[in-house]
């Protein structure tokens, strides 16, 4: 059976996310709140007993300090509120701070959860003001929650029995599918093959979609995928996707190292790449003029570039090309952006330690 463990902070204590909700409501929808109040939920998926529960609730989800916790009903009370908005994540996305929790109940506890328990994290939004249905829905979809992995709950906060709060709901995937292999005919017009790619979303264009093809018309590659029981002359659906990924902008960086016939006022010019041209070529040539003043100490080596600073210390930079911010939320740790700049100079020679960002 699973249970609700709902954390807020004591009504003496400054709700730093309740404030800074209210704050983006008024300042973003521009729609007029009164303030917000949050909690946060721990969906126990598991076959506790009420001591155990309490055990959790009391040690390792509430600081006793600073906040209190209900357990199997609510946290806040709902009278002076308007709306509720819980958000909480999809099935199959993963949920961080759900994973934690499940790892420190174990301990807490001292065994192991069996297998297909889980510990779920959400965030109650618990608002005052004269929101429509519309307004509140507005929030929920525009504002708080992302629909592309995560889920949500509203509620006239006049519709929540206190004793009871909100239903204990375990975002679990409830289907078990077979896999299933597909094999893609690539002996298709150009047309065809543009709108594959398209539809696929493979981002690859028409001469990458033929080379693929034409790698499989190969008799050498025939014979050899024939002898593995693979199609012999197409890729599975796993193969080509494998292929657009690694061959994509982000793998490959294709713009960077594109071959460029390049022409101006008559003269025309070969470029080998732009990044090999005019920024690996052109670092090693100004390298090589300062001779003994070469202050640079790694370059395109690492995970970041190292240059000495003075005597006793070098500074170590690392500045992202791409991918944030993203239309897309990513999913579990897919994310780079401002997460690749701060682990690249960590992983830099036997670590470097972060002073800031730009």
């Amino acid at each position: 059976m699973a249970h609700r463990i709902e954390v807020v902070f004591q009504p003496n204590q400054v709700d730093a996310l309740g404030e800074k909700t209210a704050g983006r409501i008024r300042h973003d929808l521009h729609l007029a709140v009164d303030h917000v109040r949050t909690a946060q939920v721990y969906t126990v998926d598991a076959d506790l007993n009420a001591d155990e529960l309490r055990d959790l609730a009391s040690g390792p989800y509430t600081d006793p300090i600073i906040q209190d916790y209900a357990i199997d009903k609510s946290a806040i009370d709902p009278s002076p509120f308007d709306w509720l908005i819980e958000v909480g994540f999809l099935p199959g996305v993963t949920d961080n701070v759900g994973r934690t929790a499940r790892e420190a109940a174990q301990v807490r506890l001292g065994r192991t959860f069996d297998e297909g328990r889980s510990v779920h994290s959400s965030i109650q939004y618990w608002i005052k003001g004269d929101l429509s249905d519309e307004d509140v829905e507005r929030v929920a979809s525009e504002l708080l929650a992302n629909k592309l992995i995560q889920r949500w709950t509203i509620r006239p906060a006049s519709q929540v029995d206190p004793a009871v709060g909100l239903p204990a709901v375990v975002p679990k995937v409830g289907t078990q599918d077979e896999p299933v292999v597909d094999s893609i005919n690539l002996e298709l017009k150009n047309d065809e093959l543009i709108a594959m790619s398209r539809e696929m979303t493979l981002a690859l264009s028409l001469a990458e979609m033929k080379a693929i093809r034409n790698h499989y018309r190969d008799k050498k590659v025939q014979l050899k995928r024939a002898s593995k029981g693979l199609p012999f002359d197409r890729p599975s659906d796993v193969e080509l996707e494998v292929l657009a990924q690694t061959w994509s902008e982000h793998c490959k960086h294709k713009i960077f190292a594109a071959k460029i016939a390049y022409e101006y006022e008559g003269i025309v010019e070969t470029i080998e790449g732009l990044f090999p041209t005019y920024i690996k070529a052109l670092t090693a040539k100004v390298r090589k003029n300062k001779g003994r003043k070469d202050y640079c100490q790694s370059v395109f080596t690492d995970n970041a570039g190292v240059i000495k600073f003075n005597d006793d210390f070098s500074l170590v930079m690392k500045v992202e090309t791409h991918n944030s911010p993203s239309a897309l939320d990513p999913y579990g740790g897919a994310l780079t952006g401002i997460v690749g700049v701060n682990r690249d100079p960590f992983g830099t020679g036997q670590g470097a330690k972060l002073c800031f960002n730009t």
